[in-house]
């Protein structure tokens, strides 16, 4: 799927840009690179030139966005279980995850990578779903590295049986535990750079406490990210509370999985309870605005979340539940769904929007924070989106460029990404990805995902 001609461009400078500092614009600039790093942001010299320079001229610089939360594979789901309530959509989407092969697990994963990619989304944290197939987890760190975005592969992991997905995982699925939590060690030692290894844990009913403490182990040991979807609706607390009589954050607890390498997904119906544990605990949520709307969960409490404490990214979810795996949409999304459920305009503006969709979950995801969250700045990773508003008319006039680009922002504005200094995005296509090749394998697909 790479392209006969794909190279790999480094950049060590852009220059005459308009750099989002954090808080403001700042016009006439130049960002300087070094080893994929933020080294000088300074004001612009002129007659900077040469192979390694990006003109920017015209064109608005901001941090890649981070997208803390999405299932790859589901690329080849959208509009599966369309309308269900939430356990009846999961079985549906559980259908074609037990059919995925590791030929169809690379194509929806570069197809989902790519899209999200051409939104500006530089990192991607991927939940898998467990799998017994070890070929299957290859095909998609293999997408992945083709792709050239940085992720976090959270391998899937389980070990509580129940085909219901009520207190369980589809058994169809799992593996010992201490067999999947081997592969995810042969998986980091052939990840490459740009990407690292995590655990991805479906629910708190999909693993026994010992189970849960055994990953937390195995995590602690490594330095990974654990993820789990927590309290998306209220049957994750229904269910702990009727098997194990602990609320389901409490039952986490007990599994010793409450700490600051945990990244929770969802949290709509964290209560303060739950928020002050993760708080205490240094827990990242994941908040996933569209994909909680379009499957009827609820609106997350990211106010109360913020105002307790606890760090907040943003996600979009995968195909089966959001559609898309654009990022610009979801921050967009994002701060109007809380505008909304607030009644109150003044919430959510680009500069929050940004920190949070950039460096919010930054801790425990393993990402090195930010100096200033949001912002391009010296110490960040150069991984970078070079915005233009002229791509779009429906952007025009630009007044306010923080403003138009959280109200009218789509892919269509990203002209070129930077994945720590390398161009992997250049005018609004992918530098690596032959796309009329994957628009032809796409097409070809059966309508269940059948190659």
């Amino acid at each position: 799927m790479l392209r006969p001609d794909a190279a790999q461009t480094r950049i060590d400078t852009i220059s005459d840009v308009t750099v989002w500092t954090g808080a403001a614009w700042r016009p006439h600039t130049d960002v300087l690179i070094t080893d994929g790093v933020v080294t000088e942001v300074r004001d612009h010299v002129p007659g900077t030139a040469g192979p390694g320079v990006l003109d920017g001229v015209g064109g608005h610089l901001i941090p890649g966005f981070v997208n803390t939360h999405t299932h790859v594979q589901q690329s080849l789901c959208r509009g599966v279980g369309e309308g269900r309530p939430l356990l009846e959509w999961l079985l549906a989407v559980g259908e074609a995850m037990n059919a995925v092969t590791p030929e169809r697990a690379y194509l929806a994963a570069v197809a989902a990578a790519l899209e999200g990619l051409l939104s500006g989304t530089t990192t991607l944290v991927e939940h898998m779903w467990p799998h017994p197939d070890p070929e299957v987890h290859d095909a998609v760190l293999a997408a992945l590295s083709d792709v050239g975005v940085r992720a976090v592969l959270g391998r899937g992991i389980a070990d509580r049986e129940d085909p219901t997905r009520r207190w369980g995982f589809d058994p169809r699925l799992i593996q010992p535990l201490d067999t999947a939590l081997a592969d995810t060690d042969r998986l980091a030692a052939a990840a490459g750079d740009r990407i690292t290894l995590g655990l991805a844990v479906p629910n708190a009913r999909s693993m026994t406490i010992e189970g849960m403490r055994t990953a937390a182990a195995f995590a602690r040991d490594r330095d990974l990210t654990v993820m789990i979807h927590l309290s998306e609706t209220g049957t994750d607390d229904a269910m702990c509370r009727a098997n194990a009589g602990l609320s389901a954050i409490d039952y986490l607890a007990e599994g010793g999985l409450i700490g600051e390498r945990l990244l929770a997904v969802h949290g709509v119906e964290l209560d303060a309870h739950a928020r002050r544990a993760l708080s205490a605990g240094g827990v990242a949520v994941s908040w996933n605005p569209v994909s909680n709307m379009r499957l009827g969960s609820g609106v997350a409490p990211v106010r109360e979340l913020l105002a307790d404490g606890v760090a907040v990214g943003l996600g979009v979810d995968g195909a089966g539940s959001n559609d898309r795996q654009d990022m610009l949409e979801t921050l967009r999304a994002g701060a109007y769904v809380q505008r909304a459920h607030a009644r109150r305009a003044d919430l959510f503006d680009i500069g929050s929007m940004l920190a949070i969709a950039c460096d919010g979950a930054a801790r425990a995801l393993g990402l090195p924070v930010a100096p200033t969250p949001g912002g391009v700045s010296v110490g960040r990773l150069a991984d970078l989106t070079l915005l233009r508003f002229d791509r779009d008319f429906a952007c025009l006039p630009v007044s306010d460029p923080g403003a138009t680009l959280l109200t009218c922002g789509t892919p269509r504005i990203v002209d070129t990404v930077l994945v720590g200094g390398d161009v992997v995005v250049a005018d609004g296509r992918s530098a690596r990805i032959d796309v009329d090749a994957l628009t032809a394998a796409l097409v070809a697909l059966g309508p269940h995902g059948t190659l």
